[in-house]
């Protein structure tokens, strides 16, 4: 029998204590050096990209496919001529960014994708869904290949989808929640028998007709197949096979809203899978930060811009009498956008401390981004930007283990001289993971290859630099991160799975192996492509991508 090793959700950083260079170097000196070790480092990847990047999305190939909305006006970046889309002018309002190499390649989009939604299918297509006016019934495919562009269905939806959330499922389709004035959900790709189906909850949690306020719903696959569904500060649990609300959980305190426009974030926090099986599934836990009041846009309208929440809540989905555990974030924010971490943290960024999500309805733009420790429930400021990520601005976690940050645009089209111009660049932030002293584990090689089943037995290679003598078995996990699609805040399907370990190996000089079981069921990991990596004492190595259950 294989002995078990229990992993805890503890990520372990660098100390935030730091000495000086030198024992004569003055205080002015010493406080100068930046300290990326404990705070994290920023840097510019281009200054433009063309568009700005309201909605972004990695694929498998480790490109990044941005996009805003093509009734913009003219972008930043054209077609060369012989490839201008029929009937319309040569500016791109999609492009793939290669962050490897900082090359941009522009892409056709035809109908408007403005705050549409999307998410990845278990064979690597990115499919993207609704929008507005002529785009908000449409479905777009993009697959990742070198010379690949959108492909378009234009009737792909039963209702028109604005402001809608999107989550794969078990059995490999996504479900599409919500939309302005659409009080339903219905299923992708579309098949010719497909309905909406009504969901009341959505109706009954709008605040007013004339500016739905429950817009880009948080949505989660909770372990039990079933749906997780937050809208302002309340939530169920939904059975969306037999349309029936099966829970409905306690309305988080505070009086805040956290959905569109009063925008705030939410994530699933890590799940530990040691101990887990089919028939026992894994603890669930939605965080869920930031917002604002439910009236703060109406009056940003009038040119009053409320103060955004620092309230935080957690609530584990499956407990017999679940209820929320509030804490305080350092600083106030709304439109932050939550990333989970490959080592389990929760990394909040981007936004503004003041107004709402709308053209020019927020103010103070928060600068700097915020690390949450799960395990310890700690909050940490990190270093910040130099560059307003307001309105219209996304993030995504790249498999180098860095944060590309990009958009910000709370104009109604591109505008370079307003109060916050319209922001064409892109930025990575480094956690202090990246930074030492600790050395990084390098993946070697994944024994059984990328293509995983559900509850199969894998060994993963590994090198790491140091004094075999201090390794600690207890100090390695393996983590596997489902990418998102990210806009408004909100990263769709985002999902990270601690492993469950079984053996940790020593080969030969600096080499490991770590032997563990992949996730048992489709509801704890729906089938598709994953970032894997192994953490050592709370660093991260660069992910490989695999595949379960396609």
């Amino acid at each position: 029998m294989v002995p078990v090793i229990i992993i805890l959700l503890l990520s372990t950083l660098p100390s935030s204590s730091s000495s000086s260079s030198s024992s004569s170097s003055s205080s002015s000196s010493s406080s100068s050096i930046p300290n990326y070790s404990t705070k994290g480092k920023w840097k510019l990847l281009k200054s433009s990209i063309g568009v700005s990047a309201m909605h972004m999305a990695l694929l498998p190939n480790d490109r990044v496919i941005t996009f805003d909305r093509t009734d913009f006006g003219p972008s930043n970046i054209t077609f060369p001529a012989e490839k201008c889309p029929p009937g319309l002018d040569c500016y791109a309002h999609s492009v793939e960014f290669y962050p490897a190499k900082r090359g941009v390649r522009p892409l056709t989009i035809l109908s408007d994708t403005w705050c549409s939604s999307g998410a990845l299918l278990p064979n690597g297509v990115l499919i993207q869904s609704g929008g507005n006016n002529a785009g908000e019934r449409v479905v777009r495919t993009f697959s990742p290949c070198d010379d690949c562009d959108w492909v378009e269905t234009r009737n792909g939806l039963v209702s028109p989808r604005w402001y809608a959330s999107n989550q794969l499922l078990p059995n490999g389709k996504v479900i599409i929640v919500g939309g302005r004035r659409q009080f339903t959900y219905e299923f992708i790709p579309k098949s010719s028998t497909s309905v909406e189906y009504q969901l009341p909850f959505l109706k009954e949690t709008i605040r007013s007709d004339a500016f739905p306020n429950n817009l880009y719903p948080f949505i989660h696959l909770n372990t039990d197949g079933n749906l997780f569904i937050f809208a302002n500060d309340r939530a169920i649990l939904l059975d969306y096979v037999h349309n029936k609300v099966v829970r409905r959980y306690p309305v988080m305190p505070g009086g805040v809203s956290r959905n569109y426009p009063s925008t705030g974030s939410s994530v699933l926090l890590p799940m530990n899978l040691s101990g887990s099986s089919a028939t026992t599934p894994p603890v669930a836990e939605v965080f869920v930060c930031g917002g604002t009041v439910p009236d703060a846009v109406d009056k940003a309208i009038v040119g009053v811009f409320v103060e955004g929440a620092k309230t935080c809540g957690r609530l584990r989905l499956n407990d017999g009498n679940p209820g929320w555990e509030m804490t305080e974030m350092p600083l106030r924010r709304i439109m932050g956008d939550m990333l989970l971490l490959p080592t389990g943290d929760v990394l909040i960024i981007n936004g503004a401390a003041r107004g709402a999500a709308g053209w020019e309805f927020a103010r103070e733009p928060v600068l700097e981004p915020v690390l949450y420790e799960p395990g310890s429930k700690t909050f940490r400021k990190m270093n910040p930007t130099t560059i307003p990520r307001m309105y219209h601005s996304s993030a995504h976690l790249l498999s180098d283990g860095r944060v590309i940050v990009g958009g910000s645009n709370p104009n109604s089209n591109y505008n370079f001289s307003a109060l916050f111009p319209t922001e064409l660049s892109v930025e990575a932030f480094s956690p202090p993971y990246l930074f030492g002293p600790k050395s990084r584990p390098n993946i070697t090689g994944i024994r059984s290859g990328v293509n995983l089943v559900y509850g199969q037995k894998i060994v993963v290679n590994f090198r790491l630099k140091g004094d075999e003598k201090k390794f600690k078995d207890g100090k390695v996990y393996v983590t596997m991160m489902a990418p998102s699609f990210t806009t408004h805040s909100f990263s769709m399907n985002q999902r990270l799975l601690v492993v469950e370990v079984a053996e940790i190996q020593r080969r030969f000089a600096e080499n490991y192996a770590v032997v563990c079981l992949t996730p048992a069921t489709p509801q704890v990991a729906p089938p598709g492509y994953y970032q894997l990596s192994v953490v050592y004492d709370g660093v991260p190595s660069r992910s490989r991508w695999v595949q379960i259950g396609s």
